[in-house]
């Protein structure tokens, strides 16, 4: 059986109809809160776990392979293989604030963040000396209670930035899932994980 674990929520959704492409189906998906499903067929068993924690459970072995943002991959720099980008979780990460914010011609900042790495490269690459604050939630706060200058975090409709009279400032970069695979799962599952690892691939090109 191959363990893949897969961030909870819009990418599961994806990543669901994804496996559906070449006959792998959950029917359970949905029906209840279980966070461990088999797949119907009994091949596949998908984890379903919080974005920032998929490549620690393919990293340790835990799970075999994983699904996960590019944003997190930069952000931590797991020691796993990256083996091809997939056509599901896309949206940018970006800089946003007030209207009228020009970061370009400030000469020091205060970004709130989860993405403290990503940040902090992102500010120094602009010559900015950067105080990067760390918030796992709301991050939207921080501006609207002058905590931070600006904030730095996924867009994917923009819709919550409006509604708290946030805009982006700058496109860092585009954000889309990575399939990674466990290095040591690689080697001793090779011939079960091959066809599924081109399977995968092929039903991700179908849906550019």
């Amino acid at each position: 059986m191959i363990k893949i674990a897969v961030a909870k929520g819009r990418v599961a959704k994806q990543a669901i109809k994804l496996f559906k492409e070449f006959g792998i189906t959950f029917s359970e998906f949905d029906l209840n809160r279980k966070l461990i499903l088999n797949s119907d067929d009994g091949s596949v068993q998908m984890v379903l776990v919080k974005p920032s924690d998929t490549p620690i459970y393919v990293e340790t072995g835990v799970c075999d392979c994983g699904i996960v943002g590019k944003d997190i991959l930069l952000e931590d720099n797991p020691d796993v293989y990256r083996l091809f980008p997939l056509n599901i979780g896309r949206c940018k990460m970006c800089v946003a604030g007030f209207k009228g914010t020009d970061i370009r011609n400030m000469k020091q900042i205060v970004a709130a963040s989860k993405f403290v790495n990503t940040a902090k490269e992102y500010f120094d690459g602009l010559g900015i000396k950067a105080k990067i604050i760390k918030i796992n939630g709301s991050v939207e706060l921080a501006p609207l209670l002058n905590m931070s200058d600006v904030i730095v975090d996924i867009v994917e409709s923009g819709v919550t930035l409006k509604e708290n009279g946030l805009n982006v400032l700058e496109e860092i970069f585009d954000i889309y899932s990575v399939f990674i695979v466990n290095k040591a799962s690689l080697k001793m599952k090779h011939s079960s994980l091959k066809p599924f690892i081109e399977n995968l691939q092929k039903a991700s090109d179908r849906m550019v």
